[in-house]
């Protein structure tokens, strides 16, 4: 017969090891399902309503308004935070590529935001490594996209994104038209 010490030991170990393996360091994230996004820009929905959608329905949604001036930034931290700001997140060495499912009726750069000299923030303003996404109007595409072609300014020869000391992405429409719209199904990190 199983003594009770015996059973509550190891139902202690199995909920501790089923917790570390919820929490792995090498389990992929997909923000889109786990981070709190954020707005800005010429756009219809707040930063409210494109959370409340995203926690509803599993996906992202923003459009621009009519006749848009200036461009339009939808961002998310790749460590979880509630602020538009956090600390970088240490990609492991095994982490090779972000997959990101979306539709868009315009191009956009997905800039790569490394964190600040301190380790407690992301970098503001400049020039970011950063990779084209194509528009995809009628259909939802999903991109593998290697960390080696995010480069500085999407150049050829730009620097290469440092990985260990990624801080968030940034989708950003340059020059946004009427009713522009972007979708995104997941953004999943390989960690």
């Amino acid at each position: 017969m199983i003594s009770l010490k015996f059973l509550t030991t190891i139902i202690t170990l199995l909920t501790a090891n089923f917790i570390n393996l919820s929490n792995h360091p090498n389990s992929d994230i997909n923000l889109v399902k786990s981070n709190t996004w954020f707005i800005a820009g010429p756009v219809k929905e707040n930063q409210e309503t494109i959370n409340s959608i995203r926690i509803k329905e599993n996906i992202i949604r923003v459009t621009s308004k009519d006749s848009p001036i200036g461009e339009i930034e939808l961002n998310v931290l790749i460590t979880s935070s509630e602020l538009n700001d956090g600390i970088p997140t240490n990609l492991s060495n095994q982490s090779k590529f972000v997959i990101i499912t979306y539709k868009a009726t315009q191009i956009l750069k997905l800039q790569a935001r490394e964190g600040n000299s301190d380790g407690t923030g992301c970098v503001h303003g400049g020039s970011h490594p950063r990779v084209d996404l194509p528009a995809s109007p009628n259909k939802f595409t999903t991109l593998k996209i290697p960390w080696t072609d995010f480069k500085q300014d999407g150049l050829p020869n730009g620097k290469l994104l440092n990985i260990h000391n990624l801080c968030k992405f940034n989708f950003v429409n340059y020059n946004p038209i009427s009713g522009s719209l972007l979708e995104l199904k997941s953004v999943i990190v390989q960690n």
